[in-house]
């Protein structure tokens, strides 16, 4: 029977998404396939932003955070270009560099590492069951919605205004993005060598065999590690940089998570009563107009649903998952750090899908500063997930 309710798990996508036309338009119909295409590849591939830094810090595995880097160029590669010959009809992830950044990504970092994911692996968790994540989401919406409420203030704090490197041009944009993330990766490289471990192919050996004997002959001829690396980050990269472009296309805009889990925070504390017509952030147009619309006009929204119906269909393909109870200060801890993790991402301009990958596909700035502070978070992050018993 399990052919069977495969085929319920595709006709429930598929009807989910016929409805979400009907109800929304053709848009907003295909930004719902393309939120189940993230959640299937997330989930399936397991590929997470907050795991492949923890491997990093703790054990010195590199291969998350190469896989990371090898979907920025790919992402920056397929759409610097449309970016800048779109005369404005597409646009890219680009903030200024506010104290607020700085803060909020450090903070965000921190506390993605106690919540055991980041907006995108909350929600593909969270799909797929994880009794940690399904404690995070609704405190991170509500993180959401009062981050951005206060955000114009933080914004206040100053900063310098916002570097796009696209005003070089997009092949100088890509040329120091894919050196950007090469200096990143040889890095990492470098400290698992130093760690004494055996460090995992490179991105470079990867890529000139895959190009010499084929996917399925690597495959094939790969030990366990290597096979590892291709299967699942190598493949999650690259199936997420497709659909981050495909996103683009239909969207106008980068792939996003944060936004629309604020929005439905504002929506639930707006049904509670709470007047957010002198709100800062959302008393002003374009955002309450996004609280009077139904939530599948939201673009965000829309895709934040499909990822997750996307993360419940690919762990249920093989039968229900399995997951051990947490404690009761583990998910009060978590909870915390979802509330946290959700007012810090406005403050930061986004998370590790909004503000890390889009800011550097779209040769922002601000992407690598987030960076570089949120890394530096999860350091600390890390150190109290082993205090609180993670």
């Amino acid at each position: 029977m399990r052919w069977f309710f495969r085929f319920l798990l595709v006709f429930g996508a598929l009807a989910g998404v016929l409805a979400v036309t009907l109800a929304a338009g053709l848009r907003q119909g295909l930004l719902a396939l393309l939120g189940v295409g993230f959640g299937a590849v997330l989930q399936g591939a397991r590929f997470g932003f907050t795991t492949g830094w923890r491997d990093m810090i703790e054990r010195r595995d590199p291969q998350g955070l190469w896989a990371q880097m090898l979907l920025m160029v790919l992402a920056a590669a397929l759409t610097l270009p449309l970016l800048a010959g779109s005369g404005g009809e597409l646009v890219g992830a680009v903030a200024p560099l506010t104290i607020s950044l700085v803060l909020g990504a450090f903070l965000f970092g921190a506390a993605m590492q106690l919540a055991d994911g980041c907006g995108s692996g909350t929600l593909y968790k969270a799909g797929g069951g994880s009794p940690l994540s399904l404690v995070v989401l609704p405190t991170f919406a509500f993180g959401s919605f009062l981050g951005a409420s206060h955000q114009p203030a933080w914004i206040g704090l100053g900063g310098l205004p916002a570097v796009n490197l696209l005003a070089f041009g997009w092949p100088t944009a890509l040329a120091l993005t894919v050196a950007g993330c090469g200096l990143v990766a040889w890095l990492a490289g470098r400290a698992a060598r130093r760690a004494g471990g055996d460090a995992p192919p490179s991105p470079q050996a990867i890529a000139e065999r895959l190009v010499r004997t084929g996917t399925a002959s690597f495959v094939a001829a790969a030990g366990p590690a290597q096979s590892r690396w291709a299967t699942r980050w190598w493949l999650g990269a690259l199936l997420l940089a497709v659909l981050y472009l495909a996103h683009l296309v239909v969207a106008g805009q980068p792939w996003g998570i944060v936004y629309g889990m604020g929005v439905w925070g504002a929506k639930a504390v707006s049904m509670l009563g709470w007047d957010l017509s002198g709100d800062a952030f959302w008393g002003v147009a374009p955002h309450a107009q996004r609280l009077v619309e139904p939530i599948l006009a939201d673009v965000t929204s829309v895709t934040n649903i499909g990822l997750i119906y996307g993360a419940i269909a690919a762990s249920r393909w093989n039968g229900a998952p399995k997951f051990s109870a947490p404690s009761g200060r583990r998910l009060a801890a978590a909870a915390v750090a979802g509330l946290v993790m959700g007012y810090s991402a406005r403050m930061a301009f986004g998370c590790n899908v909004g503000a890390y990958l889009g800011g550097i596909a779209s040769a922002s700035l601000h992407g690598w500063v987030w960076f570089a502070l949120a890394f530096a978070g999860s350091i600390l992050g890390v150190r109290i997930r082993r205090r609180v018993g993670a």
